[in-house]
């Protein structure tokens, strides 16, 4: 059992400066070695709204953003208002009394108003209540006011002694009001000793790139994948990588399809209403057998939806992204290590089988923070770029002249770079016969159309040996047996953890490949379950949907939610209950914090 498990929340409008006070924290935290787990619920809007982050830390890997809040950093009275009556016994509110007054709280609720006018006067500026409530929460929780002057020091390095000694003067202030007037926490924060780093899965998924060795990416800024578009332009020099930001999403697809076709792996990202736009290049990509990866970081949908704010709603969109059928690959990735993970392992994929990738990431994992061990990150991943005549060293004979699409046993054709001398061929979007002439030029030959689509749908028989099989986590025997796919791992974990705590054992089948599927190992592996409940983070259970259509299996319970915010461990537990009680087969929990 952890030795710590500490969760912060700090709250306002955007523009009061929530993100440095929590990312001083976190810094902090990782420099002890301590693992973390960061959510962020934002509106989309530059000023004003509300946003509401939470930072959860402890010795041991933390695998959700949890149930419970033990500080609370209120930046204007909307925040209180919403959030103090989630406040438990045990916890603390520390806020500037000037202008924020509390309501009614729960008993054992230590409430820690102070004076931005008595501890700061004559500065000028809002911000001022960050520095003083940050010192504050330290104080509390034990760390040496020395570590967080040193990183005050290098915050305002650039701006010159003065404004050094200010900010150091005012959390001194705010450090020393704390421990005279508020009761600290009974914990301990542990020095581990570990290194870690820390960043969001955004930035994963970008590092996975730069891994698998891309060489182009293209974007449309979209939320909530721009942070994939930000690192790579941050990067783009250091690892000789071209990045475009480009006028629109069907820009974005064509100009990394043709990126693609010239040789070098490109990559690219949007949302769900960007990816409605790509879905004709992806099926070009397809007819032509150029491999490309494409990120979709899910929001809550339709339309524009709401921009900043979680779903898991993509999955048939993505199976169906295009007319007719093709082959595509497509990925859901479980954590922020495995963010990185995936990348090179689908690049090559693509590459080997000529088809399109997609990615299907959600908010919650695209912008959620994470610590990670560096010894994860491995930069040095074997890159194999399949049957591409000249890059590899592969020459097929010619016979009579280069076929591009000769039909072969399992769908994959010898393809050649444009600019390969004597492998001149013919590159279109109409279905082609094996020199890639068009077929409907002569007359639309059944034999040839028939032919060249088994030809290419050929290839999703031969992908599926090469992607890992799903596996049971926990006890063959368990009462519940959870099934979730993507983002939603780490939850289900801990709410297995609690459930077991009260009596109910519980084990979880984890989907990350989704096209194509596992379908007999999954099948096996649910095969003397008891009861089989979905987790899922949409309206209409879409892999409930899927799965059935693919197995057969029908599942005892649904656990959905929809309102535009992660799952939290409790949210599953009480589902369960519900569902063991069979009072439903349906739970749909909502968000108790009105964000």
């Amino acid at each position: 059992m952890s030795k710590l498990d500490l969760s912060i929340a700090i709250g306002g409008a955007a523009g009061q400066g929530i993100a440095t006070p929590g990312d001083i924290l976190a810094r902090i935290f990782v420099r002890r070695g301590l693992h973390l787990n960061a959510y962020n619920a934002y509106q989309s809007i530059v000023r004003g709204g509300h946003i509401f982050l939470t930072l959860r830390a402890s010795d041991e890997p933390v695998l959700s953003f949890g149930d419970k809040i033990d500080v609370m950093i209120p930046l204007n009275q909307d925040t209180m208002n919403r959030h103090l009556g989630l406040m438990r016994a045990g916890s603390a509110v520390l806020y500037n009394g000037d202008k924020i007054k509390p309501g009614k709280s729960a008993d054992g609720v230590q409430l820690c108003p102070f004076s931005v006018k008595e501890l700061a006067p004559g500065i000028r500026g809002d911000l001022v209540q960050n520095t003083i409530a940050l010192a504050a929460v330290l104080r509390l929780i034990g760390v040496e006011f020395t570590i967080l002057e040193d990183i005050l020091t290098l915050q305002f390095k650039r701006k010159g002694d003065a404004v050094i000694a200010e900010n150091v003067g005012v959390a001194r202030a705010g450090y020393d009001y704390a421990g005279a007037r508020f009761k600290p926490f009974q914990i301990s924060l542990p020095d581990t000793g570990k290194k870690l780093a820390f960043f969001e899965g955004n930035q994963a998924l970008a590092m996975g790139g730069a891994a698998a060795g891309v060489r182009f990416y293209c974007a449309y800024p979209m939320s909530p994948s721009s942070g994939v578009l930000h690192w790579m332009a941050r990067h783009a020099r250091q690892l000789d990588i071209i990045v475009r930001q480009v006028e629109d999403e069907i820009g974005v697809i064509n100009m990394a399809i043709g990126a693609a076709h010239a040789g070098c792996r490109s990559m690219c990202a949007t949302s769900g209403g960007g990816f409605a736009l790509m879905t004709e290049g992806l099926g070009a990509a397809a007819m032509m057998e150029i491999p490309l990866v494409c990120i979709n970081v899910q929001r809550a949908g339709p339309a524009t939806g709401v921009p900043t704010k979680t779903e898991q709603g993509d999955l048939w969109q993505a199976m169906g992204a295009g007319q007719g059928d093709y082959p595509r690959i497509i990925v859901a990735p479980t954590t922020i290590p495995d963010c990185f993970k995936t990348v090179p392992q689908l690049f090559n994929l693509v590459d080997k089988f000529q088809c399109p990738g997609i990615i299907l990431s959600d908010l919650l994992l695209s912008e959620g923070r994470s610590s990670v061990d560096p010894a994860e990150l491995d930069f040095n991943v074997p890159i194999e770029r399949g049957a591409v005549i000249g890059l590899n060293g592969a020459t097929p004979t010619l016979n009579g002249g280069y076929k591009r699409y000769s039909i072969t046993g399992d769908g994959i054709s010898p393809r050649a770079l444009p600019g390969t001398q004597g492998f001149e061929h013919v590159v279109a979007t109409d279905d082609h016969d094996e020199d890639g002439v068009l077929i409907s030029d002569e007359y639309t030959n059944p034999h040839k159309r028939q032919a060249m689509h088994e030809k290419r749908m050929r290839k999703m028989e031969s992908i599926l040996p090469l992607i890992e099989p799903p596996k049971l986590w926990g006890a063959a025997d368990a009462q519940i047996t959870f099934v979730g796919w993507g983002s939603t791992e780490g939850v289900i974990r801990e709410a297995m953890q609690k459930l077991d705590d009260e009596g109910v054992s519980a084990n979880l089948l984890q989907i990350k490949w989704l096209v194509p599927l596992h379908c007999e190992a999954i099948i096996a592996a649910l095969a003397k379950s008891k009861t089989v409940i979905i987790v899922e983070n949409n309206y209409s259970g879409q892999f409930a949907r899927y799965l059935r259509s693919e197995t057969g299996i029908v599942a005892g319970g649904h656990i959905r939610k929809y309102d535009g915010e992660p799952f939290m461990p409790h949210h599953i537990v009480d589902g369960v209950k519900e569902i063991l009680a069979k009072k439903t087969q349906r739970y749909v929990p909502l968000h108790e914090i009105m964000v």
